[in-house]
């Protein structure tokens, strides 16, 4: 199989993240499955684009919303399949061959979630989050999302929103996304900061506004507070 995977990263003032990030991606070249890694960034002032670019990744700037920023870089990316990761976000060992068999199998798919913290509020939260997408095909995005180019385009692709773009996209994809074996590791700060359970019932809480219709500018303005 040629090297048919583009990496897509929305970035914003993600400098103490991303090296890990990115150091997790070389399993993939060594295994020839990445063809470009694009950096989709929404106007940092820390050493995020420094970072990128000695890294060799593509780099695409803009303004700050997830949504727009995923567009951004998808517009760019060459090829057949679409790996979308936040750069808080490490890709587990093993990655390449499960993302590789996927691409042959065909059809979009998601990691297991868990977070760099121990305790039983961050093995709950992570249970959440793989049931949420076992039961009801909605992962959100720092699970990282593996999809067709001609997947994503049917299902419209990405909308340019604050929040909840990785929601609207899951339901566009009628819940065509599989869960893979593998876990990815993701950052529990914003948890440590807001308390585990303060800050899970803040998330089901949007993603219970969203889902009833609110405005997602209007949600992203509660969910930064």
């Amino acid at each position: 199989m040629r090297a048919e995977l583009s990496v897509i990263i929305p970035t914003l003032d993600s400098g103490p993240a991303l090296p890990a990030c990115l150091a997790a991606l070389f399993e993939g070249v060594q295994a020839g499955l990445i063809r470009e890694v694009i950096l989709s960034d929404g106007g940092s002032r820390d050493e995020t684009r420094a970072i990128a670019e000695a890294a060799g990744a593509v780099i695409v700037t803009g303004a700050p919303s997830r949504g727009g920023q995923l567009q951004r870089g998808v517009a760019v990316a060459g090829g057949a399949w679409l790996l979308v990761l936040h750069a808080d976000t490490e890709l587990p060992e093993g990655w390449a061959g499960a993302v590789r068999a996927r691409m042959e199998q065909g059809g979009a798919a998601t990691f297991r979630l868990r977070f760099d913290a121990g305790g039983m509020a961050a093995r709950l939260v992570a249970g959440w989050a793989n049931l949420r997408t076992v039961l009801f095909g909605l992962p959100y995005g720092d699970q990282a999302l593996l999809v067709s180019q001609r997947d994503y385009e049917a299902a419209g692709g990405y909308e340019d929103i604050p929040l909840m773009e990785d929601v609207a996209l899951a339901r566009a994809l009628k819940g065509r996304i599989a869960l893979l074996p593998l876990s990815v590791t993701t950052s529990a700060a914003r948890y440590h900061r807001e308390g585990w359970l303060r800050r899970g019932a803040r998330n089901l809480w949007l993603l219970a506004r969203y889902l009833a219709g609110a405005d997602p500018a209007r949600l992203a303005a509660r969910y930064r507070r």
